[in-house]
């Protein structure tokens, strides 16, 4: 009697060929769906391997014009054929994936897709701005509630606008002794109007030690060299700690030429008390700081300094010679101590005394 495999397309053959075709068969397909299952499985899931196994394109890989590759972690893109990026908690630490560890110390999260959020210019003039402003100083300020009143405000007195890219990065240096008052005033009235500025801006502190003549023009060089350690500042303004603007139009920032920013103080009747008169609050360039090589530092006790600083944005013949043996080149301190307040960052520095 013939017997037939009905399975193998019908063809006469004897029962133990047919069963030696069909376990090998068998075996075959066994063996492809377990290297599969081990590829998968050693490559983390990640099918892009699978068509480079059986050599098919996959439409991940790319080719040699390709701009970029897909990476894993969190969808984001790279140059192609570069190396993936090291993960942000690479350290000695534990890791879910990195071999044993105190199970106290794993925690799995899931990490969402990063988008990177291309923000604009903020306006040359902000639309927040209030225009003229009601200035009063017979009510108490208390610094902790001003710091809750200004939540953006970050530690050491640093803003930057959250919906746009700022193109003034602005240090505003105070010098300071003994004038905490005056102090909180001008924080509560002028991070309210430097935030609606939309400026990139930090607030530094200059404290005197000691008790011996203020030198204020040296303590404004200090503050140009040690706000500059923080940040690459493009612009800085240099303000007396008792000025607070009444116009909030009046911008904190630096324009092609130094600006004089108090330009009329109520104690002066809202007039300058001379025509060269530089003091107040002033603003700069970091190149016009530079090249004018900063301010005096031989200017001790209250005034004469202000008339230097403007006969060296005038290049008079005589200033123009002092200037490059006097300034940010000739400047010496000693930083004592640093603090950053949730307001602002005082910096309390030895600048010598007279000679």
């Amino acid at each position: 009697m013939r017997f037939r495999e009905p399975f193998l397309g019908g063809s006469a053959a004897m029962p133990g060929a047919s069963l030696q075709r069909a376990c090998r068969l068998l075996v075959a397909v066994c063996a492809l769906h377990l290297g599969v299952t081990l590829v998968y499985y050693l490559s983390g899931r990640d099918l892009s391997l699978l068509p480079r196994l059986i050599g098919v394109p996959s439409p991940l890989q790319g080719g040699s014009n390709s701009a970029a590759t897909l990476g894993k972690p969190s969808g984001e893109l790279r140059a192609g054929g570069a190396s993936p990026p090291l993960p942000l908690d690479a350290s000695s630490e534990p890791h879910p994936s990195r071999g044993p560890g105190p199970a106290s110390n794993l925690t799995t999260a899931l990490v969402a897709p990063t988008t990177a959020v291309l923000l604009s210019a903020c306006p040359e003039e902000s639309p927040l701005l209030v225009g003229p402003m009601m200035i009063e100083f017979n009510m108490a300020v208390d610094l902790e509630r001003v710091a809750k009143q200004n939540p953006e405000v970050k530690v050491g007195g640093r803003y930057a606008p959250k919906n746009c890219v700022s193109p003034h990065k602005v240090a505003i240096i105070i010098p300071f002794r003994n004038r905490q008052e005056h102090l909180k005033y001008w924080l509560y009235y002028l991070h309210p109007i430097l935030q609606r500025q939309q400026l990139d801006y930090g607030v530094y502190v200059i404290n005197q030690d000691g008790d011996s003549m203020f030198n204020r023009a040296k303590l404004l060089n200090v503050g140009f060299q040690e706000a500059l350690k923080d940040y690459d500042y493009n612009c800085f303004v240099f303000s007396d700690v008792d000025l607070i603007p009444m116009d909030d139009h009046n911008t904190y920032r630096c324009f092609s030429q130094p600006r004089h920013i108090s330009v009329a103080m109520d104690k002066f009747g809202f007039s300058l008390p001379y025509v060269q008169y530089f003091g107040g609050v002033s603003a700069l360039s970091k190149q016009q700081f530079l090249t004018i090589n900063g301010f005096p530092n031989n200017y001790w006790g209250w005034g004469g300094e202000d008339d230097d600083i403007f006969n060296r944005f005038d290049r008079i013949a005589h200033t123009k010679e002092t200037m490059r043996l006097d300034g940010l080149n000739t400047l010496t301190y000693k930083v004592l101590d640093t603090q950053r307040y949730p307001l602002y960052t005082k910096i309390t520095v030895d600048i010598g005394k007279p000679s």
